[in-house]
This record gives structure tokens, C-alpha cells and sequence, in this order.
């Protein structure tokens, strides 16, 4: 095929561009190198100051990158060089035109021009000496290895092929400032361009194997770090797939099954998948875990409707798909409330384990699920269960326990609830968030934020995740929500959260104002309660502020509500469900009471009178 006009007056115009650049004056280098060179050194230390100026630093160092690269007159003589000099070139103009306007395609372009380069420095190999040759093949391996792990993790991505964007940035603009300075000392540009002596020469083999090891061992590392994190993510397994047509009422047992992980003593656990009603109103699939004793009693036996705490808001963050949930570790009393006779009912909720909508801190979905697994355990084979029901509940798994009585007087009234006991719960979710947004910015905080945040958008169609993320963070909350408290990718995201609001706050808006105050407002357990509450509390508790449950205590009172409270001036968020809590004995005492039907001390309200 014969070449165009076109094409024919275009190539000798680009190569006398590109030899201009090559044998532009040393002051002009020079001065190319600083601005890159500072151009890089922003990228690395501001790399989410906001999304549209990330995207116009990283096009432009990486259509400068791409072009300095192919004014090299030994190197752009390769068809692959130039090839991929063209990619870069391509891919900074595509970000400058048009992907600076989206957060979810900027990291994937990001990673695969670090893959790129990598491929395009595997490509340039050629003669010369053995350590550059290394070198080439340590920095290109250390580039792709690099940009699949920024595109493995998505929440990393950005944060991560910026830095490295910048890196190689900086890395051009050293180069540049280098070969300038050696023309104006009067020396060749490239070192190889002049006679060298043998002492140099050992040198500059032992500077490129070191650097060498260098980027293999950081990539090694990295990949390495990449597994861990793999192995420790849950995987759902087909037990909690959704059969092709859900049953149609709420509280049908579809499938059981044995659970692996390690029993409570004097109990043997099943998993069970059931139907059950969510936030939505909507038909959905839940599972739960089954706990009874080993040699029950004769008779219907009385239930614990048990709410685990804060696992995460993730499909795979199930209670029921790890290990050690149905131990005493994980349970308070578990052993004591088998040794009685007594059956322990704990639900993952809609949306954990089976696919749906998780109801993270939403009352009404979150009490469903629960109610709706009693239901379904009813059916198992060889287990009579008892209408009367216990409820407890730790942190969320409180709240979820105090919103179960209300909802359940009219969604499963053939259930008795004899009492609600609750371990540090989350009583008013408008003012734990009220106060814990007047705390520095952490880690911490930033993933809890985005697992309230997230499923109440997803509900709620008045709450925007826009409204309340920067721009730059937005891909970064949304996969902080696929992390679970037990698994070491958590560790993840605890990075970049933190990446981020070293730049700026992750969370610009008010959180407690505007349709998700309103909604955590509307989340508020308010009863009503006509069986006794018992509440616990620490005051060292670093999520939950002890004024609130002082609060909610004060406010039940007013209202005429059976409580007892149980502040520990010692206890921590965690140490009430341990099994050395000294909380054990007066919930066991107490549970015990309610299926006695004991009315006896049932509230402390007069000590406030007093």
C-alpha cells in the first residue's frame, strides 16, 4: 500500500519536531526538567487534591513522558517504542479531553498506562551493557506488577497509579535536569556518550544491579502482600444462592446446612437460609446461624435472637461464613445460654451471605431478618421452638435488638418478646454521628461513614452519596464498603481513607444535616417497649459515647419504660461481650427472669427520682 500525501509530509514534520526537542539548548532542558520535575513532586505529594486537576497533571506528564520518550533518536527508531510512546501520548490527551469528568474510568486508565510502560521498557531492550539491560527488565517487570495490583484493587487504584504516575514523572524530570547540567559543564549529555574509564563503568553496573533489586523486591513484596490480602477476603459459597423462585411469605426455611466453623461447647450450630422481608418492604433471602444444645431439655425450647455487631456492610461479611461467630468470643454467654436449654438464633440480615440489600443501622430491616430467621429455625427437623423470645444485641446488633418488639407486635405477633438486653448499642444514630464527626478525621471513622452512608443511599432515594463525598473519594467509599472488619484487605482501605484526608476531607459535606440526618433521625429506636429493657454500657467505649445511652436511659424513663442499666466505668466498645465481661452473670440472671416471667426489679427509673 502506498503511503498518503499526508503521511508523507507529516513524517519528516514530526521528526523535526521531535529532533528540536532532542537538541534543544541546555538552558531550555533545563528548564523542561525543573517544571517536570516539579510537576512530579506535586502528583506524589497532592495526588487527590481534586479529580479534574489530577486528571490534567497525569495527562500531561503523560503526554510529556510520551514525547520526550520518542525524541529520543535511539530509541524511537523501534516500531514498538514508538508504539508505545504513542499509547502514552494517546492516553494523556484522552484524559486531558474527556476522563477527567469521571472518577469510575481515571484508575483504570491509570494502571494500564503503568502496564504499558512497563510492556514498552520490556520493548525497548537492546545491546549494551548487561546491568542496563537488568535495569530495564527490573523497571518494567516493577511498572506492570504495579499497575494489574492498582487495577486488582480498586479503592487503591487511584491513589496508588497516581503516586507512581508521579514517581516516573519526577524520574523524567530528574533525567531532564541531568543531561542539561552535563551540557552546560561541558560534558556529554548521556554518560554513555563519552570515554569512561573502568572504575565508572564497575560503578554503573553496581548502581543499576542495586537498583534492580530494589524495584523487584518492592514489586515481590507487593504481589506477596496482594495474596495475604486474597486469602484473607470470605468467599460465599453456593449455599446462599437464591433459589429460582423465593418462597412468597416471609419466614420460610429454604435450605440448611452444617456450619464449619468451630462450635460453642455443649452445642452443635446449623446455617440456614431463609425468606424474610427488607428494608424495601421487598421479598428477599437472609441466612442465620442455629445454635442449640446438645442434649436439650424435653419440650419447646425458649429462644436468644441474637444481633452480632459491626462485621461489615459486604455480602462476604456474613457472621455466618466465619469462623469463630458462634463461640463464646464472639456470643456472651453462649455455653451458659445452651447449658439452660435455651436456643441461640443470630441472622446475617438481607444482604449478607445471600445477595440483597444489607440494612446497616435501618430498624425496620434489620428486625425482620431477625424475627424472620426464628420463623424459619422453627422448621427445622427435631427442633421445637418456644414462642417466647429473648433479644440481645451488641453495637449495631443493639439497635437492631431494640428495633425487634416494635416492629415484631405487628409483622410476627405470634412470637412473644419477653425482654430486649443490648451491650454498647447504638441508640441514636443522628447523635453517635453528631459526635463522632467532631473528632479528627481517622481511618476509622472514614469506613464507618461510608457503611452508613452507602446502604442508606442505596434505600433512601433522597440520599446522594454525591452530596457528602468529594469527587476524588467517591470510587474510594463505594470499595471501602466491599472490605469486612475481619479480613486484611480492611487494612486497605484504612490506607487510602487515611491518603485521602491528608489531602482533603473525604467527607466535605455535613453528615448529620440534610436527607441522611433526617434518616438517621428516622432510625431512632423510640419503642414502644412493653417488655423490660436492659442496657449495658462502658465508659471508656471509643465508638459509642457514654452520654448517649445516658441519655436514651433518661428519655425511656420519661416514658414510662421497664429498664435496667449497667455502666462499667472500665469497659471498652469490645470487652462487654468478651467471656471474662463482668456484664455475664446479671444478663444471664436477668434473660433467666424474663422466661420465668419474673417481674421483679424490672426497672432502675427510680434511682433517678432519687
Amino acid at each position: 500500500m502506498t503511503e498518503t500525501p499526508a503521511t508523507t509530509v507529516w513524517r519528516p514534520r514530526l521528526r523535526r519536531v521531535l529532533r528540536l526537542i532532542e537538541g534543544a539548548p541546555a538552558p531550555a532542558v533545563l528548564g523542561a526538567g525543573v517544571f517536570v520535575l516539579f510537576l512530579g513532586i506535586f502528583i506524589v505529594t497532592r495526588p487527590l487534591t481534586s479529580l479534574w486537576l489530577l486528571a490534567v497533571l497525569v495527562g500531561v506528564s503523560a503526554v510529556v513522558a510520551g514525547v520526550i520518550d520518542l525524541a529520543d533518536s535511539e530509541r524511537s527508531s523501534r516500531l514498538w517504542y514508538r508504539v508505545v510512546c504513542g499509547v502514552w501520548i494517546l492516553g494523556g490527551v484522552a484524559v486531558l479531553v474527556w476522563l477527567g469528568r469521571s472518577i469510575e474510568l481515571l484508575p483504570t486508565v491509570l494502571g494500564v498506562l503503568l502496564v504499558v510502560g512497563g510492556l514498552g521498557a520490556l520493548g525497548g531492550l537492546s545491546g549494551g551493557r548487561v546491568s542496563a539491560r537488568v535495569l530495564t527488565i527490573a523497571s518494567g517487570v516493577g511498572q506492570i506488577v504495579f499497575g494489574i495490583l492498582a487495577l486488582v484493587w480498586p479503592d487503591l487504584t487511584l491513589l496508588v497509579a497516581a503516586v507512581l504516575f508521579g514517581i516516573r514523572t519526577v524520574a523524567y524530570g530528574v533525567r531532564l535536569i541531568w543531561r542539561a547540567g552535563r551540557s552546560l559543564a561541558g560534558l556529554p549529555a548521556r554518560l554513555t556518550d563519552g570515554p569512561q574509564t573502568r572504575r565508572s563503568l564497575i560503578l554503573g553496573d553496581v548502581a543499576r544491579y542495586a537498583l534492580a533489586v530494589g524495584f523487584l523486591a518492592l514489586a515481590a513484596s507487593a504481589w506477596w502482600v496482594n495474596s495475604w490480602l486474597a486469602e484473607g477476603s470470605p468467599v460465599v459459597d453456593s449455599f446462599y444462592d437464591a433459589p429460582a423462585e423465593a418462597p412468597d411469605e416471609p419466614g420460610v426455611l429454604i435450605r440448611a446446612d452444617a456450619y464449619t466453623g468451630v462450635h460453642p461447647s455443649g452445642g452443635t450450630v446449623q446455617r440456614i437460609l431463609y425468606s424474610t422481608t427488607d428494608a424495601y418492604g421487598v421479598r428477599a433471602v437472609a441466612s442465620a446461624l442455629v445454635i442449640t444444645p446438645l442434649e436439650p431439655p424435653p419440650g419447646p425450647r425458649p429462644v436468644i435472637s441474637w444481633n452480632w455487631g459491626t462485621t461489615g456492610v459486604a455480602r462476604g461479611c456474613a457472621p455466618s461464613l466465619m469462623d469463630t461467630t458462634a463461640t463464646r468470643w464472639a456470643i456472651p454467654g453462649v455455653e451458659q445460654a445452651l447449658a439452660r436449654g435455651w436456643v441461640v438464633i443470630g441472622s446475617d440480615y438481607s444482604g449478607r451471605g445471600a445477595d440483597g440489600r444489607f440494612p446497616y443501622l435501618i430498624g425496620a430491616g434489620e428486625a425482620r431478618s431477625s424475627l424472620d430467621a426464628i420463623r424459619a429455625a422453627g422448621q427445622l427437623d427435631d427442633l421445637r421452638l418456644s414462642a417466647d423470645v429473648v433479644v440481645w444485641g451488641h453495637s449495631q446488633g443493639g439497635h437492631a435488638a431494640l428495633w425487634t418488639e416494635p416492629v415484631a407486635a405487628e409483622y410476627a405477633p405470634e412470637l412473644r418478646i419477653l425482654g430486649t438486653a443490648t451491650l454498647a448499642a447504638v441508640t441514636d444514630p443522628l447523635g453517635m454521628a453528631r459526635e463522632l464527626t467532631r473528632r479528627d478525621a481517622s481511618a476509622e471513622l472514614s469506613i464507618l461513614v461510608s457503611w452508613v452512608l452507602v446502604p442508606y443511599a442505596d434505600l433512601y432515594p433522597d440520599v446522594d452519596v454525591e452530596d457528602y463525598v468529594a469527587t476524588s473519594g467517591r470510587a474510594i467509599v463505594r470499595e471501602m464498603t466491599q472490605r469486612c472488619l475481619s479480613e486484611p484487605g480492611l487494612f486497605v482501605s484504612a490506607i487510602t481513607s487515611l491518603g485521602v484526608s491528608a489531602d482533603r476531607p473525604l467527607y466535605p459535606a455535613n453528615l448529620t444535616g440534610g436527607p441522611l440526618g433526617r434518616r438517621l433521625e428516622q432510625n431512632t429506636p423510640a419503642g414502644p417497649w412493653a417488655a423490660p429493657l436492659l442496657l449495658a454500657w462502658g465508659a471508656r467505649d471509643e465508638v459509642i459515647p457514654a452520654q448517649l445511652p445516658h441519655r436514651f436511659v433518661e428519655e425511656l424513663c420519661e416514658a414510662g419504660t421497664a429498664v435496667r442499666w449497667v455502666p462499667y466505668a472500665n469497659a471498652d466498645h469490645r470487652s462487654l461481650i468478651g467471656p471474662s465481661s463482668p456484664f455475664l452473670p446479671t444478663l444471664m440472671r436477668w434473660t433467666q427472669a424474663r422466661f420465668d416471667r419474673d417481674e421483679r426489679l424490672v426497672s432502675d427509673c427510680w434511682q433517678l427520682v432519687e
